[in-house]
């Protein structure tokens, strides 16, 4: 029996650049996102270069074990899970699986969120920590980007589920 895809870790930096923090517990605001994390604040790197819906992102943890087997293999320094710079990571969810999220209604916990987009890697993680090849290494599997349907909070270890048939 497969393993439900669950919430493994969540992070948040309050200002641009800052390290990631890790915390226990996401309070999320409806067309917000996590309370105390920048893109929540508007104060994120892209908030105002790239306006979009960042309300959070979430990456696969199987996709940052892949990463770091490419950066292995090139003798680079590995990124841990707060390196991506992703507020929440996902497991037993592969990033083929989350990326397919994109366009789509799904629940962390009982909170809905809508898969926005692809965090297509950029070279802002690999900057702000002086590692090189970052978006090599996490090519279609830098996670998506979504939009908070609903207020409330999320915890490691919450599963996340689709909508069943009856209820979209």
């Amino acid at each position: 029996m497969k393993a439900s895809p669950h919430i493994h870790s969540l992070y948040i930096a309050s200002l641009a650049g800052q390290p990631m923090m890790k915390i226990e517990r996401a309070d999320i605001v409806t067309g917000q996102g996590i309370v105390g994390d920048r893109y929540a604040a508007g104060i994120g790197a892209f908030s105002i270069s790239k306006p979009k819906i960042r309300h959070v992102s979430l990456i696969a943890l199987s996709g940052i074990a892949d990463a770091n087997l490419q950066l292995l293999a090139n003798q680079h320094t590995l990124f841990s899970v707060g390196d991506t710079r992703r507020n929440i990571v996902i497991d037993h969810l592969s990033s083929d699986e989350l990326n397919s999220l994109v366009g789509k209604i799904f629940y962390l916990g009982g909170l809905a969120f809508k898969g926005t987009e692809l965090c297509e890697p950029c070279q802002r993680p690999a900057k702000l920590l002086a590692r090189p090849d970052f978006i090599n290494a996490f090519k279609a599997r830098g996670g998506i980007r979504a939009e908070a349907l609903e207020s409330g909070s999320i915890t490691a270890k919450d599963l996340l589920t689709l909508p069943t048939a009856g209820n979209k």
